[in-house]
């Protein structure tokens, strides 16, 4: 006790100076390493942006959210940290949950750890686009002199045919592809365990239907589903994201239904039942939230799917449409220039590969937290 009495000042001052540090030198380098890495990424975009964050509360609504998240994930950075020093040193919990034991998992997985840090950073780095883009994603230069300039100083990842700067698109086309992912899958996992949860619990007649239905959409190729579509219609980002959004559910489904079979004849289902519970209240309170996990592992792997897919659309030019910056649109500008200038497809390319394998890093160390029987 004498000990922690005397390294309490010392960890509360290094996490007034660096939040994340104590938890960093205490073992528990994935939440320290990630709020550490969050902290110092905006401490330098206040340091070599402070022109910009001060013109952005005046400028445009992603100049506003940009200084928004510099704000709150500063606060929220320092907040945390003191808080979770003020959990270590108090007193222990007499029991943990299951949600915990998962986190705890979660935590000592460190290519899980990593992917969720690689996340955070990337739509720290979406949302904080307009502070840290070096040019104009829209402004084209001198045609003549910096057309296809390659790797320099002022244009760190070259320039594009019309001139315009690679690294300033790739960071704006972040913006396009996450939320793209994020919020068809958000779409698709709500209808996907809906529907999903109805099928399992009433069964019968009901379950048939609503299985054949799925098996019906599952069988439809999906890609040429997709590109029949947005043919059909002008090509915009909310079609997008509906179109993805309606055509991921069936798989969310499955998954809901299975959970739900298993889960209807438990005795807290009978129970509720014996209390007189509507059939909504027991499959929204009691079946749904135990049916939860396999859908996060779900929706976590959807979202880097969600990426290719966008991509996929994008490079076909059925997806997001120029002159808005699109990873999949970036490459598909760069497919005839691949011995010439191979910066223009490397580049974005590398960020979809990144941005799904840490989703997918992410969404294993999830499946193996959640399962009571893969933890160690």
């Amino acid at each position: 006790m004498a000990d922690d009495r005397v390294l309490q000042p010392v960890t509360r001052a290094m996490g007034s100076l660096l939040p994340g540090l104590p938890q960093i030198l205490s073992g528990r380098w994935g939440a320290g390493g990630m709020a550490l890495s969050a902290w110092l990424l905006l401490i330098v975009i206040v340091v070599t942006r402070t022109d910009r964050l001060l013109a952005a509360a005046g400028g445009a609504w992603d100049e506003r959210l940009a200084l928004l998240t510099t704000v709150v994930g500063l606060v929220a950075a320092w907040s945390w940290c003191w808080r979770d020093l003020g959990r270590q040193t108090g007193a222990r919990m007499a029991g943990v949950d299951q949600w915990s034991l998962a986190v705890r998992a979660f935590s000592r997985n460190r290519t899980a750890v990593v992917g969720l840090i690689l996340i955070v950073l990337i739509y720290m780095v979406a949302l904080l686009a307009p502070l840290i883009t070096p040019h104009d994603p829209y402004e084209a230069y001198e045609l003549t002199t910096m057309r296809l300039q390659g790797l320099s100083a002022a244009h760190p990842l070259g320039t594009d045919h019309l001139a315009r700067d690679v690294l300033s698109r790739v960071l704006y086309g972040a913006r396009i592809s996450l939320t793209i992912g994020f919020v068809a899958v958000g779409i698709s996992v709500t209808i996907g365990t809906m529907v999903g949860a109805v099928a399992g619990f009433l069964g019968g007649m009901v379950d048939n239907v609503i299985m054949r239905f799925v098996d019906m959409v599952i069988s439809f190729p999906r890609l040429v589903l997709l590109i029949a579509i947005v043919a059909l219609f002008e090509s915009s980002i909310s079609l997008v994201i509906i179109v993805l959004g309606l055509t991921l559910w069936p798989s969310t489904a499955r998954i809901v239904r299975g959970e739900v079979l298993g889960l209807r004849e438990r005795e807290f289902v009978e129970a509720a039942r014996a209390l007189g519970y509507s059939k909504r209240r027991i499959i929204l309170r009691h079946l749904v939230p135990n049916a939860l996990p396999p859908v996060i592992v779900a929706a976590t792997l959807g979202i880097g799917n969600t990426i290719v897919l966008e991509a996929g659309l994008s490079f076909l030019s059925l997806g997001v449409q120029p002159p808005t910056p699109s990873w999949g649109t970036m490459v598909a500008d760069g497919r005839d220039e691949l011995l010439n200038a191979w910066w223009l497809s490397t580049f974005p390319g590398l960020a979809i590969v990144f941005t799904v394998l840490a989703f997918n890093l992410v969404g294993d160390g999830l499946r193996d937290a959640l399962d009571p029987r893969l933890r160690s």
